[in-house]
């Protein structure tokens, strides 16, 4: 590279940075997409320890560190927007919550197991979606949560410009495909989540001003601008073709590998499952609905293996049906009585969640323990319109919504017939 070129690509950089700075925030979000980010992580320590990459001026670092009380540190390689997060952190009284680093987050120097939640909004591009989830996950403490988000294609045949612009800058994926690289490199989908529209207007709105009022004489400003104002022309003309997706994901417990059953398996499944109930009833259930051409879904059928190789646990999800549109339910979920309270059934839960997710289920309901199964996102039923055709506590009904982007449908679930209700 000649000495031209490196002035050319240095007054680049710092064009492209002079038109970001002061810009609340450096990529498509809100803070109604933060909160619904954390909400997707569950449960907390009271002080979480957060690792934020690719933090610009800290705008999640700062809710992080104000709504969910923890303590954030919070990387970027661009001293200036580091700069801008302290100052807005002293003046918010966050100044002992927020340590601003310098850093590359592909070269991270800090320990193993060091933070709760690890969190990339909007930044993940840099070293790209698969390389964070081998990097990053020695990052996570047990039961430590990593969040993303990541620009995804929203349509499978997207417009031939929005197409060459992103193959060209950075190739997308759906948020189905990004799922599914997440699971088979281990991690568990708390969550997934199309981003609304506004959180483009949050960052291209201030950003189209900063392009009106750039000094276009400035060495490379000329090119950030048409660079600018061409992605934001792209996304005016195509946004329905791509958009912005949220993923929380979590490490799959080691403890307790997880695969779908095998013919084999039947005879433990059915020894774990009356064990677990204390009767042959829900072994029967499971036998039953594995007859039935038109309940079973191949491969949601998920067992979690003991160390000696054993079925200590197993989860079952077939077909059902809400107001007559397809749905999924959960059940019956069996773990062993000595492996119980031990994360087993919370392993297979996840893992036949993910397996649903794969299989392209949107809905999954369950009816059980009102304090268990919203660990895994179900909420009650009835906020989608959604209830059994038998008496039960409102609140033992739940659903969980896999994937948003299809309406929910509303109305009377229709159980196999093997469910006998």
């Amino acid at each position: 590279m000649s000495d031209h070129d490196i002035q050319n690509d240095r007054a680049s950089h710092d064009a492209f940075f002079a038109l970001h700075h002061g810009l609340p925030r450096q990529g498509p979000g809100s803070d109604a997409t933060t909160r619904r980010l954390l909400a997707l992580a569950g449960p907390l320590p009271e002080r979480p320890r957060v690792l934020d990459l690719g933090c610009g001026p800290g705008r999640s670092a700062l809710l992080l560190a104000a709504e969910a009380h923890a303590e954030v540190t919070a990387v970027d390689t661009h001293e200036p927007f580091l700069d801008e997060l302290r100052a807005a952190a002293a003046a918010r009284g966050l100044g002992g919550s927020v340590r601003a680093v310098r850093g590359d987050m592909g070269a991270l120097p800090f320990p193993d197991g060091s933070f709760d939640l690890v969190w990339a909004e909007s930044s993940v591009f840099v070293i790209g979606f698969d390389r964070a989830l081998a990097e990053w996950r020695r990052l996570l403490a047990p039961g430590g949560t990593l969040v993303l988000t990541e620009c995804v294609w929203t349509t499978d045949a997207p417009a031939p410009e929005a197409r060459a612009f992103w193959d060209e800058h950075y190739p997308l994926r759906t948020a189905g495909e990004l799922a599914a690289v997440a699971i088979g490199a281990g991690y568990h989908v708390l969550g997934t989540f199309l981003q609304p529209d506004g959180d483009w207007d949050e960052y291209y709105v201030p950003l189209a001003a900063h392009a009106d009022a750039a000094d276009t004489s400035l060495p490379g400003m000329a090119g950030a601008v048409a660079g600018t104002r061409a992605e934001i022309a792209l996304r005016r003309a195509h946004g329905g073709d791509y958009g912005y997706a949220g993923l929380v994901l979590r490490p799959a417990d080691p403890r307790w590998p997880t695969r779908p059953e095998r013919e084999a398996d039947h005879g433990a499944v059915r020894e774990v499952t009356a064990a677990a109930f204390g009767s042959p009833a829900e072994a029967e259930l499971v036998d039953a609905l594995r007859a039935d051409p038109d309940a079973w879904l191949p491969g949601l059928s998920v067992v979690a293996e003991a160390p000696d190789g054993t079925v200590a646990a197993h989860a079952l999800i077939t077909r059902c049906r809400v107001g007559g549109a397809p749905a999924a339910a959960l059940a019956p979920v069996s773990v062993a009585p000595e492996h119980q309270r031990t994360g087993a059934g919370r392993a297979v839960v996840r893992a036949a969640l993910d397996a649903a997710r794969l299989a392209g289920e949107h809905l999954v309901l369950v009816l059980g323990h009102s304090e268990y199964y919203p660990r895994f996102g179900f909420v009650r039923a009835s906020e989608y319109g959604i209830r059994p055709g038998f008496e039960v506590p409102d609140e033992a009904m739940m659903a969980l919504v896999l994937d948003g982007s299809v309406p929910v449908p509303a109305g009377t679930i229709a159980y196999p017939a093997a469910f006998g209700v």
